[in-house]
């Protein structure tokens, strides 16, 4: 919808909620074991009176969070009419069957698809050319039900690799059926449907066929969840006689691979937070060698991609292109032999902007597709040959577009895909000459009316007098008088974009007078690459005062009501809400931390906790004591105190491989044994098969959402009491009323 309301439009009324809340039974609240450990750092001892929680093999580790389940479902339990409610009206809005826009791949057609009933995607495939339907090669449904190696087959499913070979003959796939994110390697004989004997144990993310598809190159992580690993593998042998393509000794550095889009090219990358290196192989002769494309240095990373070559009907072996932030701080686009592609033979062939971040690159035949950012909006700009270009914007304000992943590196046209917050999602073919976009499919969302609703862009201003970009959602009518309440979400690290994308869930508070809101707050890339170097380390303190900016902005601008504001964060978002909740608690009327980094200082102490080290870029390495200093200074689990605060709602999932349950449940106990203000504090604790974002197949996601939505409209629904703090919440000191310490 457009920015400007629609003249005309009669205002439509919230639907109520029919459903009365009862109260939940009173259910008693867990006390964990108390045995204290100390931790000395820099001259500081801390005493942790639940540090024991970090020993997974504890047996009372499992007591006390099976209590914690157990009290958060009699907390809940006065809510079920209303999950139920909103299960029915997600489960409305969904289409019958789901299906994205075909592409090709050697000698046929594939299309990702969910067809009526199934919870998990599959894959079809028809020849190219062909009018006939789809044919089923792979069901998610039926892995998911298969026996497997792992424990818990049929609880959970999730496909981590899913890659046809060039012949069209296999297909590469792996499985999790537990959460953890360690993957099984399979191969799929397309023609017969049967799986062959190879099978991986162990994979991770990322996979390329060789040209003859007779060998492919997957990643392997160690037992700190670190992918360390390339190894090759050919069909029909046995694991045993897979080779190690690629090792990356230094722990700073996460390894992936892939494919170019010519398929000419495997590409193996070493990625710090901020440096990477590349690595590359001939796919027409999987066993040489990999060859370095330009060494590592501090600061400066490169995406290399295949441009020109006999895969685009061209001669010799073509280009390199290659987006790198060398001379350039949004970065820029190059050029280099492919014999020679070292930083010596570069040559620039589309400058960097210091107001456009170029994050991806993709080149489709003589074409180079940029994904980019300008002032928190996404676009996509086509360079053409002779370098001149086009661009392709979002079909509304407050958008999100991007360019498909998968699809044939010599077509005339690109397909993109573009949706908002309110609008599902469209794919386009554009021409990749003339920049002309063709509607190709839509997501039906049944009975739902787009127009309905309205999306806009908000700027908030920050303590420092940056401005922060806000993108709301609300129905529209919504008139911003200070009555409606909200939902903030914020995230802020890694230079990760919240990006606005549709869910058929979001409707149903929009339908009850919310706005729905997404604070892009600093440490995330919505900005460019400062916007995350202004959140990150020494600077992470500003991705918090941001986030409370945006809270305070909605309310002093009438988009939220003071004292019916709710936020939420996953991970890294988890401990952005869970500092708002540790230092402004007077902000909220409730906060939901999913698998919250809330223990995060120790987590930086500890070498072993999986994926550690490769976050000292991001959040700083306690070894050097000002770093120390600085992150147990906002850490939430080092500042729990005994003061009024909203309910909080935090999650935590057992084989979580990325924040260990252990920290939300420490801090949950912390937060329990300060308390004396009667704070109503809920730990959700999976100890079933699921995953760090939550459970898979559409179901049980939609029935975790439902838990989590009726949780917030409970609290949110009608004004909540207001904690002592700014008595109007519109104009008080964005330092609430808990102050940093020191």
């Amino acid at each position: 919808m457009s920015e400007q309301e629609k003249p005309g439009v009669p205002l439509a009324a919230p639907v109520p909620v029919p459903v009365a809340v009862r109260r939940a039974p009173q259910a008693a609240v867990p006390t964990a074991p108390v045995e204290p450990r100390f931790r000395t750092a820099h001259g500081t001892v801390t005493a942790e009176p639940f540090g024991w929680m970090t020993d997974r093999s504890d047996l009372r580790l499992h007591t006390y969070l099976t209590a914690e389940r157990e009290h958060y479902q009699a907390a809940v339990s006065g809510l079920a009419g209303l999950r139920s409610l909103l299960g029915a009206e997600f489960a409305a809005r969904l289409p019958t069957e789901e299906a994205a826009v075909p592409w090709r791949c050697g000698p046929y057609t594939y299309v990702e698809q969910t067809r009526a009933g199934s919870e998990f995607p599959q894959l079809g495939r028809r020849r190219n050319g062909s009018a006939a339907g789809f044919e089923v090669v792979l069901d998610g449904g039926t892995a998911a039900a298969a026996p497997a190696t792992q424990a818990g087959a049929g609880s959970y499913f999730r496909f981590g690799v899913c890659e046809p070979s060039p012949d069209g003959r296999l297909i590469a796939y792996s499985v999790d059926f537990t959460g953890d994110e360690v993957y099984e390697l399979r191969f799929r004989d397309a023609a017969s449907g049967r799986d062959r004997p190879d099978r991986i144990a162990r994979s991770y993310y990322g996979c390329a066929w060789s040209a003859d598809s007779s060998a492919l190159f997957y990643v392997v992580h160690d037992t700190s969840f670190r992918p360390c690993r390339v190894m090759r593998h050919v069909i029909g042998m046995p694991q045993a006689a897979d080779k190690i393509v690629f090792a990356e000794p230094d722990a700073r550095y996460h390894v992936t691979v892939g494919a170019t889009r010519s398929g000419d090219w495997i590409v193996i990358s070493a990625d710090a937070r901020d440096t990477n290196e590349q690595w590359i192989v001939p796919a027409a002769r999987h066993d040489a060698a990999p060859r370095l494309v330009e060494r590592r240095r501090r600061g400066v990373e490169y995406f290399t991609e295949h441009l020109g070559g006999p895969a685009a009907g061209g001669a010799g072996p073509g280009r390199f292109a290659i987006l790198t932030n060398d001379g350039a701080p949004e970065y820029r686009v190059v050029t280099a032999p492919v014999e020679a592609p070292g930083r010596g033979n570069w040559r620039e062939l589309v400058p960097g902007h210091p107001d456009i971040r170029f994050h991806r690159l993709d080149v489709i035949g003589g074409y180079l597709v940029l994904s980019c950012r300008s002032r928190g909006d996404p676009f996509l700009r086509i360079v053409r040959p002779d370098g001149s270009h086009h661009d392709q914007h979002p079909e509304t304000p407050a958008g999100f577009i991007e360019a498909a992943v998968r699809g044939s590196y010599d077509a005339a046209d690109v397909v993109v895909s573009t949706q908002s917050l309110v609008a599902p999602k469209w794919w386009w073919s554009v021409d990749l000459h003339t920049g002309k976009r063709t509607p190709l499919r839509a997501t039906r969302a049944p009975g739902y009316d787009e127009a309905a609703y309205v999306t806009r862009r908000l700027w908030a201003p920050a303590p420092d007098g940056e401005h922060v970009p806000v993108t709301i959602a609300y129905r529209r009518g919504l008139r911003p008088d200070g009555s409606a309440p909200c939902l903030l979400y914020g995230y802020g690290a890694y230079e990760s974009c919240a990006d606005p994308r549709f869910s058929a869930t979001l409707p149903s508070l929009l339908d009850r007078g919310y706005v729905y809101a997404i604070g892009h707050v600093r440490g995330g890339g919505e900005l460019g690459r400062h916007w995350w170097q202004d959140g990150r380390l020494a600077a992470k303190r500003n991705t918090f005062t941001d986030f409370v900016a945006v809270r305070d902005h909605l309310v002093r601008a009438g988009w939220a009501a003071p004292g019916r504001v709710a936020c939420r964060g996953l991970s890294a978002g988890g401990l952005t809400v869970a500092v708002a909740y540790t230092f402004w608690p007077d902000r909220w009327a409730g906060v939901i931390a999913e698998a919250p980094a809330v223990d995060l200082l120790n987590q930086m102490l500890d070498p072993a906790v999986p994926l550690t080290v490769n976050e000292y870029d991001e959040w700083g390495d306690p070894a050097d004591e000002p770093q120390f200093r600085l992150m147990r200074s906002y850490t939430p689990a080092e500042n729990v105190t005994d003061v009024p605060r909203p309910p909080l709602l935090a999650t935590g999932i057992l084989h979580d491989p990325r924040v260990m349950i252990s920290e939300p449940a420490k801090w949950v106990a912390a937060l329990r044994a300060a308390d004396t203000c009667g704070n109503r504090i809920l730990l959700r604790a999976e100890l079933g098969p699921s995953a760090h974002r939550g459970p898979a197949g559409r179901s049980a996601s939609l029935a975790y959402e439902a838990e989590l939505l009726a949780w917030v409209i409970s609290l949110t629904g009608r004004p909540a009491p207001r904690l002592r703090g700014d008595p109007s919440g519109r104009g008080g000191p964005v330092i609430g009323v808990i102050q940093w310490p020191g």
